[in-house]
């Protein structure tokens, strides 16, 4: 296995590909990360006809329609709304239903999507639609202006550094609005966790795994105990519950589409993969249009009973209950916000 640091720029993207083929003559290649480290090696993957299973890239493929493009991010043929749909759903089933809606984003690429999803659900009046700057660093005079406007639901959507920096923004002021998260890049990983400690008490936000009782798919325990037992050394994430499944469960599709066509062959490849349900630790997995999941899995958490900063509290179920889908809950939500966050 040869694995190159795009560093997640870019600009690197399309010589890096061209090593792995024409300097390494890899047999096989897959895509990396996100939109940003995928759709920069598309137009080289197409040319060569590459069979290519990417990881998260939420949208890459709408633009290029590229036949032998599979991608593991669990949502399914309408990604944009996917992300989204449970935190609505959740919000329009609270009794009094909550009417206005704050929309607050980073002005970047991959949260268009999600933006768009959020527009026009269950008829929210949108009292606020905002973008910040990804260098943003204090969102403090932001959230104020939120604070006076006192919107219901208020839906974020950020990335890593700025989804910490909003929630601590969001604690200080004392914003309150009754149903608070929705597409938060951040939450979800073990660090970012582990720093806002209780502050995230009472957010509400999408997931594609946790260790509930109905997603302990076979093989998934055993994965997530040996990534946690090397993740310290690695510097890596130390829960390892949001990427690392996702990532395991790629190369599980590898691994079956060789083994079932006996090939390194791009082609047959992807004519397998289109054809088959896949076993992986995940559960089972089928591509459908686009090469996204033929259907979207995404969960909805909220986040409960957090006490201190120790990551170790996050490997249990009792401080992020799975509320949405209903299939697939392992706690129920506390609303409005206000209650959730105080309640330890």
């Amino acid at each position: 296995m040869i694995c190159i640091d795009d560093q997640t720029n870019p600009t690197l993207v399309p010589e890096i590909y061209r090593r792995l083929l024409d300097d390494e003559k890899v047999d096989l290649v897959i895509g990396g990360y996100s939109d940003n480290s995928v759709a920069p090696a598309m137009p080289l993957i197409m040319e060569r006809r590459r069979y290519f299973v990417a990881l998260m890239a939420l949208v890459v493929n709408a633009s290029f329609h590229y036949r032998n493009y599979f991608v593991m991010i669990p949502t399914g043929p309408h990604p944009s709304d996917a992300l989204t749909e449970g935190f609505f759903d959740l919000a329009a089933s609270q009794s009094p239903k909550p009417k206005s809606m704050a929309i607050l984003a980073s002005d970047a690429p991959f949260l268009k999507g999600p933006v768009a999803g959020a527009k026009d659900r269950h008829g929210f009046q949108i009292v606020s639609d905002a973008r910040y700057p990804l260098a943003t660093t204090e969102f403090s005079p932001i959230i104020r202006e939120l604070r006076a406007i006192n919107p219901d639901i208020l839906f974020l959507s950020s990335y890593l550094n700025d989804s910490a920096g909003l929630l601590k923004a969001i604690s200080a002021v004392g914003l309150e609005p009754k149903i608070v998260g929705g597409s938060m890049i951040g939450p979800q990983n073990g660090s970012i966790k582990a720093e806002l400690g209780p502050l995230l008490n009472g957010i509400v936000n999408y997931e594609y795994w946790l260790p509930v009782p109905k997603m302990m798919f076979p093989g998934i325990a055993e994965m997530t105990e040996e990534y946690q037992s090397r993740s310290g050394d690695a510097g890596a994430d130390p829960l390892g519950y949001y990427v690392a499944p996702q990532a395991y469960a790629q190369m599980q599709i590898v691994e079956q589409a060789v083994a079932g066509t006996g090939s390194l062959d791009d082609e047959r490849l992807a004519q397998f993969t289109r054809d088959h349900t896949f076993r992986t630790i995940l559960g089972d997995a089928k591509f459908g249009e686009g090469g996204g999941w033929s259907e979207a899995r995404i969960l909805q958490v909220q986040y409960q009973n957090i006490r201190g900063n120790n990551p170790s509290q996050f490997k249990g179920t009792g401080t992020q209950a799975v509320v949405w889908p209903s299939s697939l809950a392992s706690g129920t939500l506390i609303y409005p916000y206000a209650n959730a966050k105080s309640r330890i």
